[in-house]
């Protein structure tokens, strides 16, 4: 069983670009492990003779519309509306700095 050191959780937390230091650090740490644990506990379990369910319920609707098939803008009536383009393409602003 193999759990989160605070080297690894200070490398994952730079590469996610989240800050997090001192107090916030270790109480984040002990939670993943507290987590990590868990997870452990629940492998344990034997589910060999429980029936695959992907809903809680048996009686589960879909809350959610149909799709349907509109009328979208054509490529040039859709560049001309955006407030930048660069070679056919929209402008966006920088999302990601590297």
């Amino acid at each position: 069983m193999t759990f989160f050191d605070e080297e690894t959780l200070v490398h994952l937390s730079k590469l996610c670009r989240i800050d997090c230091e001192g107090e916030e650090l270790k109480d984040l740490l002990k939670n993943l492990q507290a987590i990590l644990r868990y997870m452990e506990e629940l492998k344990e379990i034997d589910t060999e003779n429980v029936p695959v369910c992907n809903h809680v319920s048996e009686h589960v609707e879909s809350f959610m519309r149909d799709d349907e098939v509109t009328e979208t803008l054509d490529r040039e009536t859709f560049l001309k509306n955006s407030p930048s383009q660069v070679g056919g393409m929209v402008r966006v602003p920088t999302v990601i700095k590297f």
